[in-house]
């Protein structure tokens, strides 16, 4: 399976500006023929609070240039954003929603399930109640996203079923280092490929830093980017994984702890 990471800017609560600074930026992309790109998370608007300006429904204008750069292109394209409910509940919060659309419409959808409280996202956005994996071009995929990382739990959950875990974040720059940590060690404890991608550039007051990468079974980094606008473009082999797992059978060593 082939994925393109697109390390991107965003302009802050500006979907319009955004989504026309990323199609030719996609165009580009496209270039190694992959079978999945992947944008960052809130990637219209940037990790905004103002839900009133930046939240849509499914049958909104993001899902809909989702849809028709998909088709153009040929291939899947992720990210996620703001999505409300579409049964119109006054006062319902949105989800930050993590989707994969293809040429015939949306694949899968994830709704994030650790909202980032400190930032007050628990307050803007209700949290997501299921994981959510699908399968692309032969590898089994997990989806996540951003804060997401921290909590191991989520990906030993299901780390038998998934051969590469993708990560799309608004990680600010203050806390860099934790997200290559956190990407490499997820790598390492479920012997699998993560492939992480963040914004660069500003907005809502927080420079981002970008560093966004792809880590191997064995917690090697075959591919980073700096703090630039920039592409990772890699392969994942679900037989690597395979292997890693059968020469190195750590995980059969888990115990399971507080849980009913």
């Amino acid at each position: 399976m082939r994925i393109t990471a697109l390390q991107h800017d965003i302009v802050f609560e500006d979907r319009e500006a955004t989504l026309a600074h990323l199609e030719p930026l996609l165009a580009r992309a496209t270039a190694a023929a992959p079978d999945l790109i992947l944008l960052t998370e809130m990637f219209p608007t940037g990790f905004s609070m103002q839900t009133h300006l930046t939240a849509e429904r499914s049958d909104g204008p993001t899902l809909d240039w989702l849809h028709a750069q998909a088709r153009t292109h040929g291939t899947l394209i992720a990210g996620s954003l703001a999505l409300l409910p579409d049964d119109e509940v006054d006062g319902a919060l949105p989800t930050n929603s993590m989707v994969v659309v293809g040429p015939d419409g949306l694949l899968a959808r994830y709704d994030k399930i650790h909202p980032f409280s400190y930032a007050g996202e628990h307050e803007r956005f209700d949290a997501g109640a299921e994981e959510a994996t699908l399968e692309i071009a032969g590898a089994r995929v997990g989806l996540s996203v951003c804060y997401d990382l921290r909590f191991a739990d989520l990906y030993w959950d299901r780390d038998p079923a998934v051969d590469v875990e993708v990560v799309v974040a608004n990680w600010p720059a203050a806390r860099r280092h934790h997200w290559r940590l956190l990407l490499d060690a997820r790598a390492v404890e479920n012997q699998c490929y993560v492939v992480g991608v963040n914004r660069v550039g500003s907005g809502g007051g927080l420079e981002y830093a970008g560093d966004s990468r792809v880590v191997d079974p064995l917690g090697e980094v075959v591919a980073s980017a700096a703090t630039q606008e920039a592409t990772l473009d890699v392969e994942v082999d679900p037989a690597e994984v395979a292997a890693v797992r059968e020469r190195f059978p750590f995980r059969a060593d888990r115990r399971p702890r507080g849980r009913g």
